[in-house]
């Protein structure tokens, strides 16, 4: 799509409602036009800063400036990075150059995604010398122009390919031609080489040359090295990065972090201590750890709970609702030396010899004779007392604060 059908004209912007307007961007063509403005204003005492400014209004950071034409011994081709552009175009001024401009000519404009494509098959290059003789060269060939599609609108990519050239000087100096016989023959050569002058062809040698070598000045710049050690610390990098392998785009392992938490059925119920050895969690025999692998184990919590907001264990509570402890308080005077004794849960295993020798006292006290009851009876008292003993060692419990299971 032509890019005039797409941009409104200049003069019709304040047509347009407020709420549609688009930001104002230029031709590509009159970009050019305000080149040649900013080269115009160049003197003998411009300096690098004004040469930078120049490079950074109308050439983006990565921009590439492409020359092509060909001499008596073949093709030739230079490309300039963004650093050395604006080199080249002083390197015209230096040269005999006083003034510089480019004519473009039927040029066609297309728009590609973010770019703005110019190719123009008719650009001229124009350039004025005052060396030896003033001289007009007119240098005409191919030149495609790529500009970023923004407000600023600089050029990304400059490829000028020089067909031919021509070199006009005034018909004035061809009078004087007969009274010196030298300026004929001085008149007769070319001051240019497809219309560039030797000093800018030079430099455009060195660049291909001086581009490469940029990471070593910038390297003697910056830590002071002699051009030797600098070459040596440069390939030394180089050959690291070939041989080592890609460590760094290795993703770091995360960490593993396990939990191991215990059951809140526990060794309640009288189990003896090679049963509750056996319920512990056996490690691991064929476990290899990876190298760089970190693995942090959780500590235990307490009845099977998780932490709390404050860090705090979170400990269960059972109750035995069938506990009386207004009746038969009269076995606990028995029973009290031996408190410190009763196993807590999750205590570990603990050897229950003395509570059993207690309960089989109290059943002796309160077993009545054989003979005079009867085996129903008999039975009866023997459960009565087993229920009263269990009591007992419930209420005990609950005076001491903690938890006891039979």
């Amino acid at each position: 799509m032509p890019v005039q059908q797409m941009l409104p004209h200049p003069l019709d912007r304040g047509n347009l409602p407020m709420m549609h307007r688009v930001p104002f961007m230029v031709q590509p063509d009159f970009r050019i036009y305000e080149m040649n403005r900013r080269l115009q204003q160049w003197t003998e005492d411009t300096d690098n800063l004004w040469w930078d400014a120049f490079g950074t209004e109308f050439f983006e950071d990565d921009a590439t400036l492409t020359v092509t034409f060909c001499l008596e011994d073949g093709m030739k081709q230079y490309t300039v990075s963004r650093t050395l552009i604006p080199r080249y175009f002083r390197s015209l001024f230096e040269g005999g150059v006083v003034e510089v401009y480019f004519v473009l000519k039927h040029s066609k404009e297309s728009f590609h995604n973010t770019a703005i494509m110019l190719d123009c098959d008719q650009a001229i290059t124009v350039t004025h010398h005052t060396r030896p003789v003033f001289t007009k060269v007119l240098t005409e060939g191919r030149l495609i122009l790529e500009f970023t599609f923004d407000d600023m609108m600089r050029i990304r990519i400059w490829h000028f390919a020089i067909r031919q050239h021509c070199e006009l000087i005034p018909r004035s100096l061809l009078a004087m031609r007969q009274q010196d016989p030298g300026l004929a023959e001085q008149l007769s050569q070319n001051i240019t080489r497809q219309g560039l002058t030797n000093y800018t062809l030079n430099f455009l040698r060195l660049c291909v040359i001086l581009e490469p070598m940029q990471e070593l000045m910038s390297r003697h710049k910056a830590y002071g090295l002699t051009p030797c050690d600098c070459l040596k610390t440069t390939l030394f990098q180089k050959w690291q990065k070939m041989v080592a392998p890609p460590e760094a785009n290795r993703q770091p392992s995360k960490r593993r972090k396990r939990k191991y938490t215990v059951g809140s059925n526990g060794s309640s119920n009288g189990m003896s201590t090679n049963a509750s050895r056996q319920k512990r969690t056996p490690e691991p025999q064929s476990f290899n750890p990876v190298l760089g692998d970190v693995m942090i184990v959780g500590e235990p919590t307490l009845m099977g709970g998780e932490f709390g907001d404050k860090d705090e264990r979170l400990i269960a509570r059972l109750e035995n609702v069938q506990f009386d402890p207004n009746d038969q308080e009269s076995n606990i005077d028995s029973i009290e030396p031996q408190r410190n004794r009763v196993p807590v849960c999750g205590s570990g295993s603990v050897s229950y010899t003395s509570e059993n020798q207690n309960i089989q006292q109290l059943r002796q006290r309160s077993r009545p004779c054989s003979s005079s009851l009867t085996a129903r009876e008999q039975w009866n008292q023997e459960k009565s007392v087993q229920q009263q003993t269990a009591k007992d060692f419930c209420h005990l419990g609950r005076e001491d604060g903690r938890l006891v299971t039979r």
